[in-house]
């Protein structure tokens, strides 16, 4: 099946030409010294209108759907992974919005004026999402939430902060994902919200942005903060991982696609035995594995897209895709540093940074093993 309509090509093409001219030099000047996606930058990407892909026109955006979200997502990752995610701050927002507050938010947020920051981990609560226990309380007009969470990425430097907390008692041990709701958290940009502290974690990669631990402390929101019906947050927070988990898979793919490319390049210059590296059979092979693999990975993420535009339920796809892409991820990147020899154990060399950040596909939006448990779940049937 051919999913690439002449459309699709132009902005594949136009994605392609931004990440390599305006996202590459930048990352590989700021990643090695751990600096800051800057703001030129995501003023450049409102105006191409990658904050809106998914936001549909009639609210200002490109009225997109998850096909095109990927094709642009690739491209950007193949620079820097972290500009491919910061486009999901703007995008929408998890959950049941209003008519009112799409009215209200929307429209900034396909121009990028409006980006927020997922709160769903905490200390004790990552793959078993079911298990939060920070804790919001109705107080009059207001909510107090009180806790903690942790891998916040862009805490900071976001507008606003949309946090799952719980605000009822799970009514027993199968429904713990019961009583667990939704907030948005506005805040000034380069600031955390009054009553939230927070530090930043040491991460090895994912450069670009800081990611937080934080903690509440009587931090007090409006009413009209919660989204959709109190109680029903984790229905919102398993619908939007499935769009994130095709979002990682494209993440994947442009990684690994980055370092197949620099390891072609550098085959092709580097000088062994008085031949191109490239002409050895070893490293021929290698990359046409290498190529494979991530072709292999693009189409499932193609189809899973496909899936999700028809309106079709696919989150077991999505989790095959999300599975396969970031295990692909690990092992092409790893093998473009092998390909790169000791040069490639430097910062010299960009295949470093996608090596890393690869890493990070393997667990963030749920880890392989709970994409594998999902699947399984859909196969045989849950054993809980």
């Amino acid at each position: 099946m051919s999913y690439m309509t002449e459309e699709r090509k132009l902005i594949q093409q136009t994605a392609r030409e931004f990440a390599m001219k305006e996202v590459l030099p930048l990352a590989n000047r700021l990643d090695p010294e751990q600096g800051d996606i800057p703001m030129e930058l995501r003023e450049k990407m409102a105006r191409m209108g990658y904050f809106g892909i998914l936001i549909p026109q009639e609210y200002g955006g490109l009225g997109l759907g998850a096909f095109e979200y990927v094709l642009v997502t690739e491209e950007l990752a193949r620079a820097w992974m972290s500009v491919a995610s910061i486009i999901a701050r703007g995008n929408g927002i998890w959950g049941d919005l209003s008519e009112e507050q799409k009215r209200k938010y929307y429209p900034p947020m396909a121009r990028g004026e409006l980006l927020g920051a997922f709160s769903l981990s905490e200390p004790e609560a990552g793959s078993d999402l079911a298990s939060i226990s920070c804790r919001a309380v109705r107080d009059g007009d207001e909510w107090v939430i009180n806790g903690s969470k942790t891998w916040v990425t862009f805490a900071d430097g976001a507008d606003f902060i949309q946090l799952f907390a719980r605000t009822q008692p799970a009514p027993d041990e199968r429904r713990r994902y019961l009583g667990i709701s939704q907030f948005l958290i506005f805040k000034p940009r380069g600031s955390l919200p009054p009553g939230v502290k927070g530090s930043p974690i040491r991460k090895i990669g994912y450069f670009g942005w800081k990611t937080w631990e934080l903690h509440f402390e009587n931090c007090r929101v409006p009413a009209s903060a919660l989204v959709g019906e109190e109680g029903r947050g984790f229905y919102a927070m398993m619908s939007g991982l499935e769009l994130a988990r095709v979002h990682t898979a494209a993440r994947a793919i442009g990684l690994a696609r980055g370092a197949l490319e620099d390891a072609i390049e550098y085959a092709k210059q580097r000088v062994q035995f008085k031949r191109p590296i490239a002409e050895f059979q070893w490293i021929r092979f290698k990359l046409a594995e290498m190529a494979t693999e991530i072709e292999a990975a693009r189409q499932l993420t193609y189809f899973v897209a496909n899936e999700m535009d028809s309106k079709r339920r696919c989150d077991k796809e999505a989790s095959m895709a999300k599975w396969f892409a970031s295990e692909m991820a690990e092992r092409v990147t790893s093998a473009a540093l092998q390909i790169h020899g000791g040069y490639g154990y430097t910062k010299e060399f960009a295949v470093e940074r996608y090596w890393r950040d690869a890493r990070l596909t393997r667990i963030f939006e749920g880890t392989s093993e709970i994409q594998l448990r999902i699947i399984s779940n859909r196969l045989l049937g849950s054993i809980e």
